[in-house]
């Protein structure tokens, strides 16, 4: 069956930090995209982890109680059109060690917003307005929520930045509150959507508070979008040691049963040697290239998609492009199958 354009697509996306930003910042040129005789996307949603408790989050947080604006803040950016002053403006980060020192403007606007409105939903709403961005943000919850980790050494640790810096493997985690009510636009978004999709972004930090929060992983699990969890490319110190890509996406099974992904998506391209050197010398390896064995693994449990994924520059990042074409690309597959077929 050939996929139906005329009716534009509905895609969320779920994690954090630097990955959901990147993924964001690929998807947001498919937002209203010509594409044989309609449009890609008509709607784009972000669902972002509120556990951030570092850098000049965790100082607005502890200072105002407010939810950790960061990562909201790198997804609106990411969302915006990329010329434009206010974007730059947002991504500033002021200089010195006074009190200011630290903070990002995209922060403090936030924070600003926030205090004026009674509400950072409706921040987060006026904010992306001003930047033009391309789509809805919504923090996964509302609740004050701080990451706890029983480690495989026997210790506990509590916050987002205490848990990176452990250096011990993690054999739990939990949110503190446990039970913390998910957005319900969130929910609405997830319950509405074409795609979803998971990743990347550090599993511990980024990836796994989103799928803890109540009736998040419950509800990804019961929609009929195609889903599709994106593989980070190197493993990350202190949280994912030796990880696989196989790895990976067995905790992401452990923590969220519900969820049945259709595709598992894998970088192939080797980065430089220089590039696997230095981070080699920060404990960072590539994943990926040794998993030969994935798609006997998975079996028919989820298709796994190879690709080079790779953006060029110093840093080993994806490519915004690359995956949203990819991202793509397995919609389109998804829809030739008889199954999917007869669900829609």
């Amino acid at each position: 069956m050939e996929v139906d354009f005329e009716r534009g697509l509905k895609l969320v996306a779920i994690g954090g930090g630097t990955g959901l930003s990147t993924v964001l910042a690929g998807l947001k040129r498919l937002v209203g995209q010509e594409r044989r005789g309609g449009v890609w996307l008509d709607a784009l949603s972000a669902i972002v982890t509120v556990s951030d408790d570092g850098g000049s989050s965790g100082r607005l947080r502890d200072e105002l109680q407010m939810l950790p604006p960061g990562d909201i803040r790198n997804c609106m950016v990411a969302l915006s059109e990329d010329s434009t002053l206010l974007s730059r403006l947002f991504r500033h980060r002021f200089r010195g060690d006074g009190h200011l020192g630290g903070h990002s403007f995209g922060n403090l606007f936030l924070a600003a917003l926030t205090e004026v409105t009674g509400d950072f939903v409706e921040a987060v709403r006026l904010s992306s307005e001003v930047l033009a961005s391309k789509g809805r943000i919504y923090p996964a919850t509302l609740n004050d929520v701080h990451l706890v980790a029983e480690l495989e050494d026997g210790g506990t640790v509590r916050g987002e930045t205490n848990i990176t810096a452990s250096r011990s493997p993690v054999r739990r985690l939990r949110l503190e509150p446990e039970h913390c009510l998910p957005l319900p636009e969130a929910l609405g978004a997830i319950r509405a959507a074409d795609i979803i999709t998971v990743g990347p972004g550090s599993l511990y930090t980024s990836i796994l508070p989103n799928l803890l929060v109540a009736r998040m992983a419950e509800s990804i699990g019961a929609v009929q979008a195609v889903k599709i969890f994106i593989c980070n490319l190197m493993t990350q110190p202190g949280e994912t040691d030796g990880y696989t890509a196989r790895r990976h996406l067995d905790v992401v099974k452990a923590y969220a049963p519900e969820i049945k992904f259709d595709y598992v998506v894998v970088n192939d391209r080797r980065v430089s040697e220089e590039q696997a050197s230095r981070y080699a010398a920060e404990g960072a390896y590539q994943i990926g290239l040794s998993d030969h064995m994935l798609e006997r693994e998975l079996g028919d449990e989820a298709e796994v998609v190879r690709a080079d994924l790779l953006d060029e520059g110093e840093k080993v990042r994806h490519s915004p492009d690359k995956l949203a074409r990819v991202i793509a690309a397995c919609y389109e597959q998804a829809c030739a199958r008889p199954t999917l077929t007869a669900a829609r």
